[in-house]
C-alpha cells in the first residue's frame, strides 16, 4: 500500500520524469472532477485530497525511505499535493487556468525559490512533502494574483 500511495498510483514508475507523471494524474484527476462538480465543491474536494494525502504521503514515505532511499524520484505523491494546491486558484472548467496552474508547479518545483529547497531537509516523510507544498503555494499565489488583481486591472 505505501508504494501505491507514495508512487502516485504508479506515475512515480515512469522512466523520463517521473515528477512530471504525478503532477500530470494529478492534473488529470482534478480535470476529471471539474467536469461534474462546480467551483465549490470542486475547491472543496481538491482542499480535501491535498490534506488525505500529505498525512498518506508522509506515512508512505516514511515506510518506503528504508527500501528505496531518502526522497526517491519514483514518490511522487508530492508532486500531486503540489499540483492540486496551485490548482486550488483554478476555477472549474478552465483549461487555461488549469493548465497555469500545473505549469506554476512544476516551474516551482524544479527552481525551488525562497524556501522550497530548505523545506527538505525537515525529517523524514514530512521533507518529502513540504517542499511541493511550498511549491503548490508559490503556484496558487501567482495565479490567484494575475486572475484576482492583474487581469481585473488590466479589464
Amino acid at each position: 500500500m505505501p508504494a501505491i500511495i507514495g508512487s502516485g498510483f504508479g506515475s512515480g514508475y515512469c522512466p523520463v520524469a517521473p515528477g512530471t507523471a504525478g503532477a500530470l494524474l494529478a492534473a488529470l484527476i482534478w480535470f476529471g472532477l471539474a467536469g461534474f462538480m462546480g467551483d465549490p465543491l470542486l475547491k472543496l474536494v481538491t482542499l480535501l485530497l491535498v490534506v488525505c494525502f500529505y498525512v498518506l504521503g508522509v506515512w508512505s514515505a516514511n515506510c518506503l525511505s528504508p527500501y528505496w532511499g531518502e526522497d526517491p524520484s519514483r514518490v511522487v505523491v508530492d508532486e500531486m499535493i503540489g499540483t492540486w494546491i496551485s490548482l486550488l486558484a483554478a476555477p472549474a472548467g478552465s483549461l487555461w487556468y488549469g493548465l497555469a496552474a500545473f505549469a506554476l508547479f512544476r516551474f516551482f518545483d524544479i527552481v525551488k525559490p525562497c524556501g522550497v529547497r530548505q523545506m527538505e531537509s525537515m525529517p523524514g516523510g514530512v521533507g518529502v512533502m513540504m517542499d511541493d507544498v511550498l511549491a503548490g503555494i508559490y503556484g496558487f499565489a501567482v495565479l490567484y494574483i494575475v486572475q484576482y488583481i492583474i487581469l481585473p486591472f488590466w479589464g
